[in-house]
C-alpha cells in the first residue's frame, strides 16, 4: 500500500539540473524583466564599494589635508549612493516580486489545464487535499524560488565576488586575516542546511496532516456532531495541532542558533581584522582608511554568505516541490482524443450500441489489488439502444449499472469490444462532440456558487428563455418561483441553501436545457419525495419521445415504461425484455420486483 499522502513530503535531490532548466523555462516570457532585474543586482554590488571607498578616501586624503570642501563632497557622494541603492533594491525587490507572481499564474493555469484533461480514473485515486497542494503551496514555494532564489542567489555570489576582489586588490594579507573565519561558517551553514532539511519534512509533513483533518471533519461535521464525536476530535485536531508547532519550534530553535552563531564569527572576524589591522596602521604599513574600509566590508561580505544558507533552504524546497508539480504535468492522461476525429452525420439519431464489451477499472499506480475474476466489472455486455427508445438497466449494487455511463461518456475506454454512436466509435470522436451529445443526470448533484441561472445553463450557448423553459418542463418552477430573485438567486457552494428534492430538479432543467439527443438517468429520482417525483416522472415521459434514453435505476416502479429492460449481474446481462415479459420469467427481476414491493408494503404497513 502507498504511503498516506501526508506522508509523502519526503525531500528529493538539494539540486536537479533538469528540474531546474524546465523551471527557468517559465521565466522566458518576463526575460527582459529578469535581464534588468540581475542588471539592478549588479550595480546594487557594485554601489556596496562606493561607501567604504568613499570613507577610505575622506580618511586617507581629505582629513590629513584638513580639506572640508572635499570632506563635504565626499558626505554628498555617501549619502547619494546610498539612496541610490535603496532605490534599485526597492525596484529589482518589487520586479523580482512581480515576475513571481506572473510565474505563478502561469504555473497555476498550466496545473489546471492538466487537471481538466485528465481521465477520471486519476480522481480516483488521488485525494483532493493532494491536488489543492499542488495548485497552491507546491506553487507558492516556487514563487519563494523566483523572487528570493535565482536572481537573489546570483546576486549574492556576485557580491561576494566583487567584495572578494575589491579587499584581495586593496590588501590580499588582510584579505586573508578577515578570510580566516569562513571555514568556520561553511560547517556552521552546512550544520544548519541539515537541521533545516529535517525540520522543514517535518513542518510540511504535519501540515498536510492538518489539511487532511480538516477536509475531512469539516465535510464530515453532520455525522461528527450527530454522534457526538466534538470532545474526540476537538483532542485529535489538539495533537495534530500541537505536533505542527513542536516541528515549527524546532526550526526556530535552528535559527535561533544559527545566526547568533554567524554574527559571533562575524564579530571574530572583525577582532581579528582590529588586532592584526591595527598593528600594521601602528607600524604604518597599513593606512587607518583602508582598515576603516575593510571593517565596513566585512559586514556586507558575511550578510550574503548567511543569505545563501537560507537560499540553500528555499532551493532545496523548490525542487522537491517542482518534482511533484512536474509529475503532476506529465501524468498521462488516459482518455485522450484521437489525432483526427471523425465528426456524426447531422442529424444525430442518436443510436447506442455496446458491442462486447469488457471493462475492468485501472488500478492505482503500485497497486498489487485486484479484485475478484480478475477484477472485469463488465463482460461481455452487448445491446443496442434505437434512436427514440428508452432502454432501462437494473441490478444489484455493484452490478455495473452506472460503469455503462461512464463508458458511453467516455470517462473510462472499453477493454475490449467497443461502444458506437450512430454506428461511431465513441474512440474516433472529440470528447467534446461525444459529451455534447449526452444528457446526464446522477444521483449526486454538483451545483457551483452562482445564481440558479447560471446553474442551468453552465456554458452552453442556451438562451434564458430556453434556461427558463427547461426549468419550467420538469417542474422547477414550482420552487423557484418562490425565491425573491427567481432565476437570479445566488445558490451557497454546493447548492446548500437548496433541499436536495431541488438541486436534483435544477439537474434535470440542466440536461434537458441543451436538447441532447441523448438522454442518461442515473438514479436520477432517488432523492426527491413523491410529488416531484410525480412531477418528473411526467415530464420525463414527454422530453423521451423522440429521444435515445438510458435509465439506471434501483427503484423498479419508475422503470416499467421503459422499452427495455436489461437486468445486470455480476458485469452480465443476465435477462432482457420489457416489465411484463420479464415478470412473466421466473428469474431475477421477477426476484428483485417482488423484494421492493414487499419492502414497499412493509413501510405502507
Amino acid at each position: 500500500m502507498s504511503a498516506p499522502f501526508q506522508e509523502e513530503e519526503a525531500l528529493g535531490r538539494p539540486y536537479d539540473a533538469a528540474l531546474m532548466r524546465r523551471l527557468l523555462r517559465y521565466l522566458r516570457p518576463y526575460r527582459l524583466h529578469v535581464a534588468l532585474a540581475v542588471l539592478m543586482l549588479l550595480a546594487v554590488a557594485a554601489l556596496q564599494l562606493a561607501s567604504p571607498y568613499l570613507t577610505k578616501v575622506a580618511i586617507d586624503r581629505a582629513m590629513p589635508a584638513r580639506d572640508l570642501g572635499l570632506v563635504r563632497l565626499l558626505a554628498l557622494a555617501f549619502l547619494a549612493a546610498n539612496v541610490l541603492e535603496f532605490g534599485l533594491e526597492y525596484v529589482q525587490t518589487v520586479l523580482t516580486a512581480a515576475i513571481g507572481q506572473r510565474v505563478m499564474v502561469d504555473l497555476r493555469l498550466a496545473i489546471f489545464a492538466k487537471l481538466q484533461r485528465l481521465g477520471v480514473s486519476f480522481y480516483d485515486w488521488n485525494p483532493v487535499g493532494r491536488l489543492m497542494t499542488r495548485v497552491t503551496t507546491d506553487v507558492e514555494t516556487l514563487n519563494e524560488l523566483f523572487t528570493s532564489g535565482v536572481v537573489a542567489l546570483f546576486g549574492d555570489v556576485f557580491t561576494l565576488g566583487v567584495i572578494m576582489v575589491w579587499m584581495l586588490a586593496a590588501d590580499w594579507r588582510l584579505a586573508l586575516a578577515s578570510f580566516a573565519v569562513i571555514p568556520f561558517i561553511y560547517l556552521a551553514a552546512t550544520a544548519f542546511r541539515v537541521r533545516m532539511r529535517g525540520a522543514y519534512r517535518d513542518i510540511r509533513v504535519r501540515i498536510a496532516r492538518i489539511n487532511a483533518f480538516l477536509q475531512e471533519h469539516l465535510g464530515g461535521m453532520r455525522v461528527v456532531q450527530l454522534f457526538g464525536r466534538e470532545a474526540r476530535a476537538a483532542a485529535e485536531f489538539d495533537a495534530v495541532n500541537r505536533a505542527h508547532l513542536d516541528a515549527h519550534l524546532v526550526s526556530i530553535t535552528v535559527y535561533a542558533v544559527f545566526f547568533p552563531v554567524i554574527e559571533l564569527f562575524t564579530s571574530i572576524a572583525v577582532a581579528s581584522l582590529l588586532v592584526y589591522g591595527g598593528a600594521r596602521a601602528l607600524d604604518h604599513t597599513l593606512t587607518v582608511g583602508v582598515l576603516a574600509a575593510f571593517l565596513q566590508l566585512l559586514r556586507r561580505f558575511f550578510r550574503p554568505l548567511q543569505d545563501l544558507s537560507e537560499k540553500f533552504n528555499i532551493l532545496q524546497s523548490a525542487m522537491a516541490s517542482s518534482e511533484r508539480v512536474f509529475a503532476l504535468l506529465d501524468e498521462p492522461e488516459t482518455v485522450r482524443d484521437p489525432a483526427s476525429a471523425r465528426r456524426l452525420a447531422r442529424p444525430v439519431r442518436g443510436e447506442v450500441a455496446f458491442e462486447d464489451v469488457w471493462f475492468r477499472y485501472p488500478q492505482p499506480p503500485g497497486s498489487r489489488e485486484q479484485c475478484a475474476e480478475d477484477g472485469w466489472v463488465l463482460k461481455g455486455v452487448t445491446f443496442t439502444a434505437p434512436p427514440g427508445r428508452t432502454v432501462a438497466i437494473v441490478g444489484h449494487t455493484g452490478a455495473g449499472k452506472t460503469t455503462i455511463t461512464n463508458l458511453l461518456l467516455r470517462f473510462y475506454d472499453v477493454d475490449r469490444g467497443r461502444v458506437t454512436v450512430d454506428g461511431v466509435d465513441i474512440r474516433e470522436l472529440a470528447q467534446a462532440e461525444l459529451r455534447g451529445l449526452v444528457g446526464l443526470v446522477q444521483q449526486d448533484i454538483f451545483l457551483f456558487t452562482g445564481d440558479i441561472r447560471g446553474n442551468i445553463r453552465l456554458d452552453a450557448p442556451v438562451p434564458d428563455a430556453a434556461v427558463e423553459a427547461a426549468a419550467r418542463r420538469v417542474g422547477a418552477t414550482r420552487f423557484i418561483d418562490r425565491l425573491p430573485a427567481r432565476f437570479d438567486h445566488r445558490l451557497d457552494e454546493r447548492g446548500q441553501n437548496l433541499s436536495v428534492g431541488e438541486r436534483q430538479l435544477l439537474s434535470f432543467a440542466r440536461a434537458l436545457a441543451v436538447d441532447p439527443a441523448i438522454l442518461v438517468l442515473d438514479e436520477a429520482t432517488s432523492s426527491v419525495d413523491a410529488q416531484a417525483e410525480e412531477e418528473i416522472q411526467a415530464a420525463i415521459a414527454e422530453l423521451m419521445r423522440g429521444r435515445t434514453s438510458l435509465v439506471i435505476a434501483h427503484r423498479l416502479s419508475t422503470v416499467q415504461y421503459a422499452d427495455e429492460i436489461l437486468v445486470l449481474h455480476h458485469g452480465r446481462i443476465l435477462e432482457r425484455g420489457t416489465h411484463r415479459a420479464l415478470l412473466a420469467q421466473d428469474g431475477l427481476y421477477r426476484r428483485l420486483h417482488q423484494l421492493q414491493l414487499g419492502v414497499e408494503l412493509a413501510g405502507v404497513g
